[in-house]
């Protein structure tokens, strides 16, 4: 019998093995989920995307850090106890990006008008069916494309972040390599202690008044009542719509074919997918959260470092609660003191683990081409390359053109 070759089929040997060979520490399941070390340490493998977004919204546009972990948590939990497999809860990446980058003139209004104008978008694409009638154009080239083009996106990310610290994100970049080929140790774990010596070192100060540190217990509050009809509209028009494309391309189309590779014992639909980021955005926004959708990337983070059911969710998710209603007052600081090279190790190799599952993608030079195509302009904007790649393949399908 061969040895396993990846890491989802290495985790389900493992799983699969007699109970009296598993570890107390790692029987413990309730239903699918299962609750162990291994998928503790898959839980943080989304932090390099999750961590800079909420410092963004936090110390740029001083929006309180109590209703976006709160309700980031309460969706992860929520999200892996319903599907089963650890399918990401992430920013908005378009509509956070343009937030942060707008020096002020997107207000928290703004914000709130964004996540439901989003939530209710695609709440109804899901249930009316809508959703369907986009994604029966993504031939797989074309959701390969996406896939890849996503991966080298967070690889080139996470070199940048890297860079930061050359000597951090080396010695991130070995600990990793090491501890994945022989998986004693979950990797995970070595690289937030590394970030924890790291943050110590690089700023003594600051990580000194972290440990010092005390719970001061908020519950969040309804401000849906502090946005006006024109945050609605402008949040709606500036953010959520540019929003659109991206989502449906690598948070719909990809996050589904990537679910359903992995986890085919347990599939999604792209109206699962739909209707789920609806309800969340439908709940969060109007208590301070902050737009939310499921990232392919964030899923190839998760697996990377160890995660394969909803499990991982439930813990990080539970995390988050806890440091939103006991640390929100000084929880920026605890983000902000990380160190950007160890994000950018975690974002690299989650990049690597979505990447790699294109391999599939076989040896007809058009569907190659397609894919490169899309990939090219994924790396650029997602909708885009959604459109470009569907016009190209349907160009080659019927011979219109020839590569």
């Amino acid at each position: 019998m061969h040895a396993p070759k990846t890491a989802v089929e290495a985790a389900e040997a493992a799983l699969a093995a007699p109970a009296e060979q598993v570890p107390w520490y790692r029987r413990f399941t309730l239903g699918k989920n299962h609750y162990n070390s291994t998928e503790l340490a898959g839980a943080f493998g989304d932090l390099g995307t999750l961590i800079p977004f909420v410092i963004g919204y936090i110390a740029v546009m001083k929006v309180d850090p109590l209703g976006i972990l709160f309700m980031f948590g309460l969706s992860e939990v929520v999200v892996g106890l319903y599907y089963k497999t650890p399918i990401p809860v992430q920013p908005m990446k378009a509509i956070g990006g343009a937030a942060i980058a707008s020096g002020g003139a997107v207000s928290a209004g703004m914000i709130c008008g964004a996540g439901l104008f989003t939530g209710l978008f695609w709440f109804l694409a899901g249930t009316t069916r809508t959703v369907n009638l986009a994604t029966k154009l993504a031939a797989k080239p074309i959701v390969r494309g996406i896939v890849l083009g996503l991966g080298l996106l967070f690889v080139t990310e996470g070199i940048k972040m890297m860079l930061v610290t050359p000597w951090l994100g080396g010695l991130g970049l070995v600990v990793t390599f090491l501890l994945l080929a022989h998986p004693k140790f979950p990797a995970m774990f070595a690289l937030l202690i590394l970030g924890a010596v790291a943050a110590y070192v690089l700023d003594p100060a600051q990580a000194r008044h972290v440990l010092s540190m005390r719970p001061d217990f908020r519950v969040p509050q309804f401000t849906f009542a502090r946005m006006s009809w024109g945050d609605f509209v402008a949040g709606s028009l500036v953010l959520a719509i540019p929003q659109l494309p991206l989502t449906i391309g690598n948070a719909v189309i990809a996050i589904r074919a990537e679910n359903n590779e992995l986890f085919p014992d347990r599939p999604v639909s792209d109206r699962m997918i739909a209707i789920s980021q609806g309800v969340m955005n439908l709940v969060s926004a109007p208590f301070g959260g902050i737009p939310l959708c499921h990232g392919a990337g964030g899923m190839a983070g998760h697996v990377r470092f160890g995660a394969r059911t909803g499990g991982s969710l439930v813990m990080l998710g539970a995390i988050m609660m806890a440091l939103a209603l006991f640390f929100s007052s000084s929880v920026g600081l605890l983000f902000q003191i990380f160190p950007r090279a160890v994000l950018g190790v975690i974002l690299f190799f989650a990049g690597l683990e979505l990447a790699i599952t294109t391999k599939d993608i076989g040896s007809k030079k058009e569907d190659v081409y397609v894919m490169l195509v899309v990939a090219g302009f994924a790396m650029w904007n997602m909708g885009v390359a959604f459109l470009a790649g569907a016009v190209l393949y349907q160009a080659l399908e019927r011979g219109w053109l020839k590569v």
